[in-house]
């Protein structure tokens, strides 16, 4: 933990007035560096006369995060062998608690920095809890640390054929841990790899996104509450120009075991880069472009609600988020319709309006990114079905949900992650097809698809090349469940019980007896 959790940052007090507890985000920052940290579905004017500013967050550099690596080091031994399994347990059953205390301030924090319906946001926290508390129930069981197994020996005592000795199989903690996290969730993004490091006895240094640092201080305070020892949890906020120089840090410094990183393909290419001097255990879950089929045998009204619920979640912006829409010709008629139906029924504007059901994007290059592959996508022969351009009156970070017919596979809105609320179909008629189109990719984190054929969904299913298959469903990520994409998706996985594997070592220890 930082030494002074409230010299954070200081909200303004339009936001302050929100919450009833504004001391989650800290006393104030008098006297240091900061960034401001900005509402994304601020109005144009907002963004013109500074009212969108919603905090001033403390600014960050490599000094600072050598600072707190070393601190998370010098609580390792404590907490990793100076704890029970069961006492890092009620640990993190309290942080858990605490912030399901505070489930509504962290909430609104949440939709005010990253834009999200209030609704969201609020489903978010529970879904970030419950890593909490499925990796509180992990840090107790055998095959967490300090447990392991015991494996027939091979040896034979001299001359005879009795075993000799005993083998052991010891689990323990890999270390200092460093994560990066994103801005499209929050809370869960860092519960996911703190609880189960935290309940594997590892130290951990947490760097948020630049753009939504807000919920990632409340947490530290509420860590800090509910028991934490200093240094097991440490934060490090930084701008988008010492964001940079901390990963430098994060992945050269020697203390540093193990790096867990979610965001982007190049961001995390370059981190495997640099954490090759140290040889550096790594979680990368990277970038996406999931494909969406609908067989001719599908249950279209289960689709079409599956389909929204994966594409405009958060306003298209997650990782396994439905992009590519392959659709069986017979049926293409009958889902573009229904679906037009419902994307025409989203209620968009700021994630704070009672019955917003859809908010901004994170800010404006993706709006301008969005607009340029859907112009692009036209140009090349497809249809806009509804939507296709930005939503100025709204604010500068809006963009119309989008439906597009007849997307060719050579255009960046299919061949690339979209990150935005536009739906590309395209037509296919035999199942190979559908597979082809479906692998057609570099990444493999999520793919989905319908169907009603047994047969049909256990061999798709086998043959997708994805980490993550969704059938006749459009959400399905859970705690108990991993989470992780092949190919250029990254490695690793995240939640069950091989989530608290990324964080332990195997050590082999012969007794000789």
């Amino acid at each position: 933990m930082l030494g002074n959790v409230a010299a954070f940052s200081t909200a303004t007090p339009a936001i302050n007035s929100m919450l009833s507890d504004p001391s989650l985000l800290g006393d104030g920052v008098s006297g240091l560096d900061t960034f401001d940290v900005v509402d994304p579905g601020a109005s144009s004017k907002q963004f013109d006369d500074g009212s969108a500013i919603i905090a001033q967050v403390r600014r960050m550099g490599r000094d600072d995060t050598k600072q707190a690596i070393e601190r998370a080091s010098a609580a390792l031994s404590g907490w990793k062998d100076g704890t029970t399994a069961m006492y890092r347990s009620e640990i993190i059953s309290k942080w858990s608690s605490l912030i399901k205390e505070n489930s509504e301030d962290i909430a609104k924090i949440m939709t005010l920095e990253s834009g999200k319906p209030l609704h969201e946001s609020r489903g978010e926290v529970t879904y970030g809890t419950s890593f909490l508390d499925y990796f509180a129930g992990e840090a107790i069981r055998p095959t967490s640390a300090g447990g392991g197994s015991i494996i027939p020996s091979p040896f034979t005592v001299p001359g005879g054929g009795a075993p000799r000795g005993k083998i052991m199989a010891i689990n323990e903690a890999v270390g200092v841990v460093a994560c990066i996290t994103p801005w499209n969730f929050p809370i869960a993004m860092i519960t996911r790899k703190a609880g189960p490091a935290m309940a594997a006895g590892c130290t951990t240094v947490l760097k948020p996104s630049e753009l939504t640092p807000l919920t990632a201080i409340a947490l530290s305070v509420l860590a800090k509450r509910a028991g934490v020892p200093d240094g097991v949890f440490e934060v490090i906020t930084a701008d988008k120009y010492l964001t940079r120089e901390v990963g430098d840090e994060m992945c050269s410094n020697p203390i540093v075991k193990k790096i867990s990183f979610t965001g982007s393909t190049p961001v995390g290419k370059l981190l495997m880069r640099l954490s090759s001097d140290t040889v550096k255990r790594l979680s990368l879950e990277l970038g996406g472009n999931a494909a969406f089929v609908v067989f001719d045998d599908a249950d279209i009204d289960l689709a079409v609600n599956a389909a929204m619920s994966s594409k405009f979640r958060n306003a298209g912006q997650t990782c396994v988020c439905a992009d590519r829409f392959i659709i069986h010709k017979s049926v293409e008629e009958e889902f573009v319709a229904k679906l037009a139906d419902k994307v025409k029924q989203l209620n968009v504007g700021h994630g704070m309006k009672e019955g917003v059901t859809m908010g901004p994007v994170i800010s404006t290059l993706p709006v301008k990114n969005l607009e340029e592959k859907v112009n692009e996508a036209i140009v090349e022969g497809a249809v806009c079905v509804v939507g296709g351009s930005p939503l100025t009156e709204l604010g500068p970070n809006y963009f119309s949900p989008t439906i597009l017919r007849n997307v060719s596979t050579d255009s960046l809105i299919w061949s690339t992650e979209t990150f935005g609320p536009v739906v590309a179909i395209k037509t296919f008629e035999l199942e190979e097809e559908a597979l082809s189109l479906a692998n057609d990719t570099p990444t493999g984190l999520a793919a989905y698809f319908c169907s009603n054929d047994m047969s049909r969904i256990f061999r798709f299913s086998a043959a997708l090349e994805n980490g993550i298959v969704g059938v006749n469903e459009g959400i399905i990520s859970n705690a108990a469940s991993p989470f992780g994409g092949v190919k250029e998706s990254g490695l690793g996985r995240e939640g069950g019980a091989q989530g608290i594997n990324e964080y332990l070592e195997t050590k082999y220890v012969f007794l000789n007896t």
